[in-house]
């Protein structure tokens, strides 16, 4: 049975939708929504205990923090983290649970956006190779409890980049596959700051992790070029 974590941070326009698509295309395959809010000032907490899911309060926001709270706490045998404005495919359950019968104990989806903008497109086509620097949180991530327990999980002092950092250790221990199907996750920040503008800070973001500068100078560079940004 797969326990789903997500991670949110005001996504009371997206979290009651997204919950609801997983609960009728996941019914017999998913124990539990764990919805892990990282104190929201809008009602997403709210909106999904509504709508099923349930909802942990973390005790430090940040992605990977709160999806090691919801890891911790959840029930499950396998693990499904998913972002807040991610949709997996309707097969998704289907899809994951063919993976863990031909004895994969991690994976991902490729990766589409809801928006069609041909740079966008050409992004999300190398996501289908198996290199790590192609490997990013939107694209979920499914792994066997005892296999993330046995890692570590992500790490905590990571204010970036924990997503694909956590699929290297992985690598380590089992072997990774990439389902063929794509999730679509939200061009909301592509739309807000231009797509070759974020694209290109996402390109340095990644340059500068691999060049093993400090995470506070990445999340200061991250930062000072999405003013406003909610997560």
């Amino acid at each position: 049975m797969i326990s789903i974590v997500i991670p949110a941070f005001n996504e009371e326009a997206k979290i009651g939708g997204l919950i609801s698509f997983l609960k009728e295309h996941g019914e017999g395959q998913v124990l539990e929504i764990i919805v892990v809010d990282g104190g929201s000032s809008d009602n997403t907490a709210e909106i999904a205990s509504e709508k099923g899911a349930r909802v942990l309060e973390s005790p430090v926001r940040g992605r990977a923090n709160q999806m090691n709270f919801g890891a911790e706490k959840a029930r499950g045998e396998w693990l499904y983290f998913l972002h807040a404005d991610t949709t997996p495919p309707p097969t998704f359950a289907t899809d994951i649970s063919r993976k863990i019968q031909a004895g994969f104990e991690c994976g991902c989806f490729r990766l589409s956006f809801d928006n069609s903008h041909p740079v966008l497109r050409i992004y999300s086509w190398f996501t289908r190779f198996d290199l790590n620097v192609f490997r990013f949180g939107d694209q979920s991530l499914f792994v066997r409890k005892a296999l993330f327990s046995k890692t570590g999980g992500f790490d905590n002092k990571l204010l970036v980049m924990e997503d694909q950092e956590i699929v290297k250790r992985l690598k380590s221990h089992a072997q990774f596959v990439i389902l063929k199907k794509s999730v679509v996750t939200s061009a909301r920040k592509y739309q807000r700051f231009g797509v070759f503008r974020l694209q290109f800070i996402f390109a340095i973001i990644v340059v500068l992790f691999y060049l093993k500068i400090s995470q506070e100078v990445i999340a200061h560079f991250y930062k000072s070029f999405m003013v406003g940004s909610s997560y």
